[in-house]
């Protein structure tokens, strides 16, 4: 892999990992059509350039996980003190939500993931889920507008603990390549009753544990390997440019989101599979 390469993955992963159309769908098409190759090395890097999404959504809400970490210090000093159960702070009871969450992908995906890997990671299933992820997306914002919601609902400090499970389970359902992490952990964010925007903001701090975890196993497991077939100069050239686009995705999602609906990117996301069908059917697209 050469650095400009890397550069277009990194890119690549910035720019869609989250936004609901899926960064594991497009870094599989962008592979194929640099002609890379699938082993176990290019995939850790693919997995592994996610730290500089990491790194762009603990930058953009510092001050949301600063208070996680201060919240808990607080807590567990003034217990200590009291030496008597206190009510948990706001930033305390966000850290179990985002643990919750990230329980049901844990142990879920620790079951299903060599089938996953084997069995789903192919352009058909890519197409067939971009398509009807897009189709979830249209058919949820029409029965949101029916209803009347609009953009409200509950601040992220009211989600509960079965809330946050919820999401969680919605998460795993992302594990199909094409789906979309941030897609099911928005929706799920949603259908526990948060408004748009605190079902955004929890969909990327839920992502701070998920990606991190996925990131942290594939670098332990296949680093050596990717070291030495790729090299660093591309893992760092794919890692900081992975980064700067992710914080330019996440900055415009947040305020497109605060004035309009998801209905783009179900759009998108049609047209998408669209154009992969007909390089599955008239180029011979494989993989």
């Amino acid at each position: 892999m050469t650095i400009w390469e890397a550069i277009i993955l990194g890119i690549v992963e910035g720019l869609t990992e989250y936004l609901p159309v899926s960064s594991t769908g497009h870094l599989i098409i962008t592979r194929y059509l640099l002609q890379l190759s699938d082993g176990d090395a290019q995939k850790a890097f693919e997995i592994c350039i996610q730290g500089g999404a990491i790194l762009a959504v603990l930058g953009i809400y510092f001050q949301r996980v600063k208070a996680i970490f201060t919240d808990t210090a607080t807590w567990l000093r003034t217990r200590k003190e009291a030496n008597a159960p206190q009510e948990l702070p706001a930033g305390m009871r966000l850290a179990l939500n985002m643990i919750i969450g990230f329980l049901p992908a844990a142990v879920i995906g620790v079951i299903l993931s060599q089938y996953i890997k084997g069995y789903l990671f192919n352009a058909p299933v890519v197409t067939t889920m971009w398509a009807l992820g897009g189709l979830v997306i249209l058919l949820y914002v029409r029965a949101r507008k029916k209803s009347g919601k609009g953009f409200r609902g509950k601040s992220l400090e009211e989600l509960s603990y079965s809330g946050a499970l919820k999401v969680g389970f919605m998460q795993c359902i992302a594990m199909c390549p094409g789906v979309s992490r941030s897609l099911m952990t928005m929706l799920g964010g949603l259908c526990a009753g948060l408004s748009v925007s605190a079902a955004v903001e929890f969909s990327f701090l839920l992502g701070l544990i998920t990606l991190g975890a996925a990131t942290a196993h594939d670098a332990y497991e296949y680093g050596h390997a990717m070291i030495t077939d790729i090299g660093w100069g591309p893992i760092i050239a794919g890692t900081l440019t992975a980064w700067v686009s992710s914080i330019i995705a996440v900055k415009w999602m947040v305020g497109y989101l605060n004035k309009h609906s998801l209905a783009i990117f179900g759009w998108y996301r049609i047209a998408a599979a669209c154009v992969m069908l007909g390089l599955i059917l008239f180029a011979g697209l494989a993989f």
